[in-house]
């Protein structure tokens, strides 16, 4: 075996691999898009490329997760001579360190929200970054940090060059090439598992589809949900402005409703009203009947409860309300509570994940699902069943909801190694797993369901055959979607992998860059665009406003990134934005906890001079009273004094906020300070607050009971039964309240 050699790499510490070096070599002529299988070591050509740009300068590593930074961070340091000419940076890393960092790192591996971050706010430039890797990259496309990134990166560089890395970029044309501009792509370069140079670097990896039966009460439950679908599809037939039917897939439904809400915005229609309100009450319904499918009964009961818990709520959506006072889903509802009835994936599950450990002990497996409540099942299914050689363990996302905590990127980080290092050896993953886990002993790979994306399809069969011999076992229900999602994901992958090979030469030059100097289109620093920064007008930007702030920045101004508790926008110490969109302003009317008046009452009395932006043409497109909304303008106009501009788009938005930056800036108000605090809650208002939080309990509820019982604490204390005396409060929403408030937290 034989090793690279480089002055900064440690002795025999990178193996020598010929197509790896033609990858890298490539990669150093042009920016290079490097398309290759998970576990071919895309990570080793991205080494190679780093090591003979960085006598030009400074390299940015980028990669989406936290894990994925330190999994990367640590292999550079595990491999060069320097290990102090890297640093990773994450959100967990104060700014002032930031700061720092940026100024003396050779190396930074960094997500790319805190770079963009960094970059709005002025804590770092790009001037002397002479590469830019980013991994996982399929994912610059919209308004992902990596476009925005990479579209500094090419105004500010000196000497700028990019690598790609992706196993899986998609099978769409359009989105590959959009990819590719994004990110300033000249050349793609791919390598598959039969190129010739590659063939002795693959493990064997078996791929296996078992099918299992759905259960005859599984089957009627659908038949019931699939009944209701066609009465609605009928009601929106009968409308006359469509024609769908129970093959309409659900990106169709979604395409619907988004042409039905376009034409609101011409002027209200109860027809179309009606038809937005049923494509909503289909596609909950749809969803159900693929959970009913292909997850089973706890996962389609609690699917259920939450939609009866929004319909409960003050805000709750009208499509919910309407499903859940339907007698027959309160049939399905009353059949699933006496059903003790597992869907046959689960034991099924069990049996792989056993037979694998017993063949080979030492295994490591992966499951993965598209659910979370699938995830938390099928933990407590092997928990509860499985013998003591199995030790799962579940790997979800950071988002948190009602009685389902997400994982910190520090929690994620320490499964990972007790995963590695054998304290767990079946690691139960939702879409998070999917992106860059380097596991390289992962035996099997078991899908729960097929998946319809050809993207999320390749990630998880590359989590095995990496350093040796894998299984990939996916499960599907006869006669189901899960059949076919399997075919289209197989026909998007064959799909994807002719067009790679169709693209995988130099790209065409931007005839529109072509005709622009050298000098203007690729080595423009930020300080040529805006002048001297005293004569460039500041603004601070709340973080939340992040798209707003990249197009406040490709405007000429200066962002500084902080959080604000009064308003959106501050352009002098007189002047205080805030921005709504219609939907914003009318979700705030319909729901009343969103406090929309203590917000503008806030602004009024913080800045001399408030100003209120309404951006988008539908204020009068929902099913809110127009005098309502009506109402809602005069009083903040009237009575907080508060002037409101309306605005088509965020575009004619940051127009608009830029013009009056400068403005203030040229008018001599440049102190450019936030203050203000928001208006505390009355004793009054946080006890409501806390009390209609409890599930089934909105502001209503919660003013009845705190009427009758007279504090917070009386109403935690009391039985079911003492509930149960409060007018609106019943059976259900009483033992809920007596589950939160009694039972055992298992944190």
């Amino acid at each position: 075996m034989s090793y690279l050699v480089h002055p900064l790499l440690k002795p025999e510490t990178v193996e020598k691999r010929l197509f790896q070096i033609d990858l890298a070599a490539r990669a150093l002529r042009r920016s290079t898009l490097v398309v290759m299988p998970t576990g071919l070591g895309k990570t080793i050509v991205a080494l190679m490329v780093l090591l003979a740009r960085l006598e030009r300068g400074r390299v940015l590593f980028l990669a989406p997760t936290r894990p994925l930074v330190e999994q990367h961070a640590a292999f550079l340091r595990r491999v060069l001579t320097a290990p102090e000419y890297v640093e990773s940076v994450t959100g967990e890393t104060d700014p002032e360190s930031r700061a720092e960092i940026w100024r003396s790192t050779r190396i930074v591996v960094s997500t790319p929200q805190v770079v963009e971050n960094d970059l709005l706010s002025g804590r770092m430039d790009l001037r002397d970054v002479s590469l830019v890797i980013f991994d996982e990259a399929h994912r610059a496309t919209g308004n992902y940090a990596y476009v925005y990134i990479a579209d500094r990166y090419r105004r500010e560089a000196r000497d700028p060059l990019v690598l790609g890395m992706t196993a899986s970029p998609g099978s769409d044309a359009e989105r590959v090439a959009e990819i590719c501009s994004n990110l300033g792509i000249e050349s793609i370069e791919t390598k598959s598992e039969s190129d010739p140079d590659v063939a002795p670097f693959v493990h064997h990896r078996e791929i296996e589809w078992i099918k299992v039966e759905v259960p005859e009460q599984l089957q009627k439950i659908r038949g019931v949900i699939d009944g209701l679908v066609s009465e609605r599809m009928e009601e929106i037939n009968s409308l006359g402005m469509c024609r769908i039917d129970p093959r309409t897939s659900k990106g169709e439904l979604l395409d619907l409703q988004k042409r039905f809400s376009s034409e609101l915005a011409r002027g209200p229609n109860q027809n179309i009203f009606r038809g937005i309100s049923l494509l909503a009450e289909i596609l909950k319904l749809k969803h159900a009947v693929e959970l009913a499918e292909t997850q089973g009964v706890s996962a389609l009961r609690q699917y259920l409860e939450r939609l009866a818990q929004e319909a409960r709520s003050r805000g709750g959506s009208k499509a919910s309300r309407r499903l859940m006072e339907d007698p027959r889903i309160q049939h399905v509802l009353s059949l699933l509570e006496d059903m003790d009835l597992e869907h046959p994936k689960l034991s099924r599950a069990l049996e792989i994940i056993e037979d694998q450990l017993e063949e080979a002990p030492e295994s490591r497996i992966i499951v993965f699902t598209n659910y979370r409540d699938t995830a938390t099942a099928l933990l407590r299914f092997l928990q509860s069943n499985a013998s003591d050689a199995v030790r799962p363990v579940r790997f979800v996302g950071q988002a948190s909801r009602e009685n389902d905590e997400g994982l910190s990127q520090k929690k994620q980080s320490e499964i990972l190694e007790k995963f590695r290092s054998g304290e767990y050896n079946v690691l139960i993953a939702t879409s998070v797993g999917e992106e860059g886990i380097d596991i390289p002993s992962t035996d099997m790979v078991l899908f729960y369901e097929p998946v319809p994306s050809e993207i999320r399809s390749i990630q998880r069969k590359g989590r095995t055959g990496r350093a040796r011999a894998g299984r990939v076992v996916v499960l599907i229900a006869k006669g189901t979607r899960d059949e076919a999602y399997y075919w289209i994901s197989d026909r998007k992958e064959r799909t994807m992998r002719r067009q790679l090979q169709g693209m995988a030469e130099p790209l065409p030059a931007d005839p529109a860059a072509a005709s622009v100097p050298a000098k203007t289109a690729r080595q423009i620093s930020i300080t040529e665009i805006c002048g001297n920064d005293e004569d460039v007008p500041l603004i601070i930007v709340d973080p939340r406003e992040r798209d707003m702030a990249r197009l406040l920045e490709r405007s000429g101004l200066r962002i500084v990134l902080r959080s604000l508790e009064v308003g959106d926008y501050v352009l002098s110490e007189r002047l205080g934005i805030e921005r709504k969109t219609a939907d914003d302003l009318i979700d705030s009317i319909v729901d009343p906890e969103r406090d929309l008046f203590r917000q503008i009452g806030d602004l009024a009395r913080t800045y001399d001079r408030p100003l209120l932006i309404i951006e988008g043409q539908n204020l009068y497109a929902r099913q809110v009273h127009p005098n309502a909304v009506r109402g809602t303008l005069a009083t903040i106009a009237v009575d907080f004094g508060v002037p409101i501009v309306p605005t088509a788009n965020i575009e004619e938005s940051a127009a608009l906020i830029s013009l009056m930056a400068r403005r203030e800036h040229e008018a001599g108000y440049r102190d450019v300070k936030p203050h203000g605090r928001k208006t505390s809650r009355t004793l009054k208002e946080q006890q409501e607050y806390i009390v209609s939080a409890l599930p089934g309990v909105g502001p209503s509820v919660a003013r009845s009971l705190l009427r009758h019982f007279g504090s917070v604490e009386r109403i935690m204390t009391a039985t079911e039964e003492e509930l149960m005396a409060v007018e609106k409060v019943g059976p259900k929403t009483a033992a809920r309240i007596r589950e939160i408030v009694g039972g055992e937290y298992r944190g």
